[in-house]
């Protein structure tokens, strides 16, 4: 599977605190392995988010992306409660 960023994500990911940005990568190895595992929380949104998904990078980051049958698209990272308002 192919891990592609979009502008926006990266927009975000270059203001993030180095903590953040290594837990992120952390995730996304893992995620990269196995997309299910449990660690990461991979869900389903619904509302304003349907067709995405969601995986937990911290206790309150959440990176959402939009998932082919090839790769998968990161589209932004930020708190839980920027995204979900």
């Amino acid at each position: 599977m192919t891990i592609v960023f979009h502008r926006d994500f990266k927009k975000k990911y270059h203001k993030l605190s180095p903590k953040i940005v290594k837990k992120l990568d952390d995730r996304l190895s893992l995620f990269s392995k196995d997309e299910f595992n449990p660690v990461l929380n991979n869900h389903a949104l619904k509302g304003k988010w349907l067709g995405y998904r969601s995986i937990n990078v911290t206790g309150d980051m959440r990176a959402i992306f939009k998932r082919d049958s090839e790769s998968a698209l990161f589209v932004i990272i930020d708190s839980h409660s920027n995204l979900y308002r």
